[in-house]
């Protein structure tokens, strides 16, 4: 098992009380796999996942456990954290202007980790970094990669992100929304890129997202958050053909199929999440969902069938689903 997170809990202080951002999320990763964590915004995603890399604001504060290769990362002290960061754990971060160091030019941010974690020399990592540059289908990457990150526009910054997340060939990549600032041409090189990081280098992936067309291309397995909790884990097929949750169910009704008449149009999931400081009691998607019954005021439980098909919801896997 590479990676293994046990109940992780994941709270904020704010002025207004404590946010409940992550709540008891378990689940694993074996080197090689791609498991897409999807969701709305708010659901938990990427907080999770800045937990693991230690990079949580200030307020934040993370319990439970995060095992990379037996290790917990919780309880690793930041030296020791950083000798995994960028080399054997890397994240490829979202929001570009504030990931790369608007003083330093892109040669020095991308040579100083594989300087660091490699061992390269600085002729050899400059070479290594234009060749990553090339990868991701920047033009001319000797002459830009002098240029500060101002002076690139957001898909060349999001596909800097891409190239040095992959520099170091790390046994986990974790991707967050890496190809929202792309065209859909440049999203499918970014997939093949990682794809094909994944066939030599067994290298497991963790795919944040909202784009499930991203998803089918690349990922195994689908983990499905509401609210701060896992409601549904499977195999992409499992998740697409055969959803157990409602908001699983709604989250794929409201994307748009070329399998089906246009007039059956998109269906939006009515009303907002939960506000995160004051969590309903029982099932957190009640309000939202279109099956809800008084069971629901209890917090439902998380079923497995003998596929390991996992859904937190009191529907049974023989119930009526909806169609996908």
């Amino acid at each position: 098992m590479l990676l293994q997170i046990k109940d992780l809990d994941v709270t904020f202080d704010t002025p207004e009380g404590e946010v409940h951002a992550v709540t008891k999320l378990s689940f694993s990763i074996n080197a090689g796999d791609a498991l897409a964590i999807v969701g709305e915004s708010g659901s938990g995603k990427t907080q999770a996942m800045m937990a693991a890399m230690n990079l949580l604001a200030e307020n934040g504060k993370a319990s439970g456990e995060i095992l990379f290769k037996g290790e917990d990362l919780l309880q690793m002290a930041v030296p020791e954290l950083n000798k995994r960061r960028g080399k054997e754990i890397a994240m490829i971060f979202q929001n570009t202007m504030t990931s790369l160091n608007p003083y330093l030019t892109v040669e020095k941010q991308m040579t100083e980790v594989v300087m660091h974690h490699q061992g390269f020399t600085k002729a050899q990592a400059r070479a290594h970094a234009i060749e990553m540059l090339r990868a991701v289908r920047i033009a001319d990457p000797e002459r830009v990669i002098r240029q500060y990150p101002h002076e690139y526009s957001g898909g060349m910054r999001q596909r800097v992100m891409v190239a040095m997340g992959l520099l170091c060939e790390p046994d986990l990549l974790i991707a967050d929304e890496p190809t929202t600032a792309l065209d859909v041409t440049v999203q499918a090189q970014i997939t093949q890129l990682m794809s094909e990081l994944r066939a030599k280098s067994n290298t497991a992936i963790i795919l944040i997202t909202h784009d499930l067309g991203v998803v089918a291309g690349l990922c195994d397995r689908i983990l499905v958050m509401y609210a701060g909790q896992a409601v549904e884990c499977g195999s992409v097929e499992q998740i697409y053909y055969q959803p157990k949750h409602p908001y699983t169910q709604g989250l794929l009704n409201s994307v748009p199929r070329l399998d089906q008449p246009v007039d059956k149009g998109m269906h939006a999931i009515p009303g907002n999440p939960p506000n995160l400081l004051n969590l309903p009691a029982g099932c957190r998607f009640q309000e939202r969902c279109p099956k809800a019954h008084a069971a629901c005021s209890e917090s439902p439980p998380m079923q497995m069938d003998d596929q390991n098909h996992a859904w937190r919801c009191f529907l049974g896997p023989d119930d009526e689903q909806d169609d996908g």
